[in-house]
């Protein structure tokens, strides 16, 4: 037989044994997960969160902090709604409010024994608004209804305005300042049932993209701007999330 002969042959069988081959590889390695309806197709999920924090300091100190008067308060509220468009499949958005303030009458900044700072009858307040849209997917642990995984891409659009100002009379300045942010992560996180209904909602921000727009303006006369842009590739522990949503 010719050498061409043997090549043509030699590769007629390489083709015809190469699919049984990748066939006996697929099921070699299929690990044989299956899935139960965890969240089924045609249920709402809402859920809403509210968080207030307040504190009041009277010649309270702190490292380098002394005699420091003041109060600072925090309130923030976030609904969510989402539709399971198909099993374990759910689509939606949530909207998040926030302002907070914080008021020093007195501080003093000690370094050293020589060197020293006095802050006096300084405001700052600050309200911000996000809009999230929101992609879920849901995979039960084993054949139970009540533990799963969840994992969820955001992307979250928002802005908001604050103001800082310090000193009186003569000697009195503030800045005003507009930002805008635009997100997009990935967040996963665990679910519990309580009841039929209700769930306990963990989730922790692992990927994501940040890009933040800032302007600055200083007495109404100096204006500056900055814009900041990061990505984040790790697991952020400051980013846990505990919520609890409602299943109708």
């Amino acid at each position: 037989m010719k050498s061409s002969h043997k090549l043509l042959l030699i590769t007629l069988l390489c083709a015809f044994l190469m699919p049984y081959d990748a066939l006996k590889a697929q099921e070699r390695f299929s690990r044989d997960i299956q899935q139960i309806p965890f969240v089924p197709k045609g249920q709402w999920i809402g859920g809403v969160s509210v968080s207030y924090s307040q504190s009041n300091q009277n010649n309270y100190q702190f490292l380098v902090i002394e005699n420091l008067n003041g109060d600072t308060y925090t309130f923030k509220v976030s609904p969510m709604l989402m539709f399971a468009f198909k099993d374990n499949l759910a689509a939606g958005g949530r909207f998040a409010y926030s302002r907070s303030r914080t008021r020093i009458e007195n501080a003093d900044i000690v370094l050293d024994s020589e060197t020293g700072y006095n802050v006096e009858n300084m405001y700052n307040i600050t309200h911000s608004y996000t809009g999230t849209g929101a992609f879920r997917q849901y995979l039960s642990l084993g054949n139970n209804t009540r533990f799963g995984l969840f994992n969820e891409v955001q992307l979250a659009i928002g802005g908001g305005q604050s103001k800082i100002c310090s000193g009186t009379g003569d000697d009195f300045t503030g800045t005003y300042s507009r930002h805008f942010s635009l997100d997009v992560g990935l967040a996963p996180g665990l679910i519990v049932f309580l009841n039929n209904y209700s769930a306990l909602e963990v989730n922790v921000g692992v990927l994501g993209f940040n890009y933040t727009a800032t302007k600055f303006t200083t007495d109404q006369i100096y204006v500056a701007r900055m814009r900041h842009s990061s990505a984040n590739f790790k697991i952020n522990l400051f980013s846990i999330t505990f919520g609890v949503a409602f299943y109708i």
